[in-house]
């Protein structure tokens, strides 16, 4: 490798390194098993080969669907249906059948920190791709846009996961509700991204990022104040 390709490479591995760094350090009162969140991690790397297939699969078939249809509307297929709910299903599934039934997940933080480091390890290798491709400018910023998202919708999707592990009556609703919830927040997302049709509504796509992020510190300070560990 150029001296260039390894600083993009590192410039493409920062921010979901960054952000798994910095939700390990949001769980105050319990850390997590170093091993676990490896695991975690990787799953999120080996679900972005899983996702690709799926995805192109899918978006061969939305195409045919509606060849006769508005553009916008293969658009919204894409973006709901091909990327966000393929992606977050796969990510879900790690995080439900893989880490959720370990005696390691002992508290509802947990759920958004083991979200969270699955959906780094996605992005982390999704980022690579796009930034050893894209160059300095894609790099830079998706450091602010792209991973991040993926990060706020890991604390979505697991603070509902984190909830459903300690309230068996209610399990089902909160699985679904964090699933859905996060695939709606990624389909949207992507659809005002890549939709071409209504430039001004790109800036939904920052405003959605800003709500996330403000959404996303309010879930997580509210497991952090309820933590079984927190001493009195």
């Amino acid at each position: 490798m150029t001296t260039t390709e390894i600083l993009l490479f590192l410039l493409a591995i920062f921010p979901g390194l960054a952000i798994s760094y910095s939700i390990y350090r949001m769980d105050k009162y319990e850390k997590e098993p170093w091993w676990q969140l490896l695991i975690c991690f990787a799953l999120g790397v080996a679900l972005v080969w899983v996702a690709f297939y799926i995805e192109r699969f899918l978006e061969t078939s939305a195409y045919t669907m509606t060849i006769d249809m508005p553009p916008i509307i293969m658009t919204a297929l894409v973006a709901f249906v091909v990327v966000a709910f393929t992606e977050e299903l796969l990510k879900f599934l790690a995080l439900r059948f893989y880490i959720f039934p370990k005696d390691a997940f002992n508290e509802p933080m947990d759920g958004i920190v083991y979200a969270v480091l699955i959906a780094m390890g996605f992005a982390t290798a999704e980022n690579i791709d796009y930034v050893m491709q894209g160059g300095w400018q894609t790099g830079f910023v998706r450091v602010f846009t792209a991973v991040p998202a993926h990060g706020m919708l890991g604390v979505i999707m697991g603070y509902f996961v984190g909830r459903a592990k300690f309230d068996t009556y209610n399990r089902g609703r909160l699985l679904i509700r964090g699933l859905l919830l996060a695939i709606f927040g990624h389909g949207a997302y992507d659809f005002f991204i890549l939709q071409e049709y209504y430039p001004e509504l790109a800036g939904l796509a920052l405003v959605l990022l800003f709500l996330g992020y403000w959404l996303s510190s309010k879930l997580v300070r509210e497991h952090q104040e309820n933590s079984p560990f927190k001493e009195p």
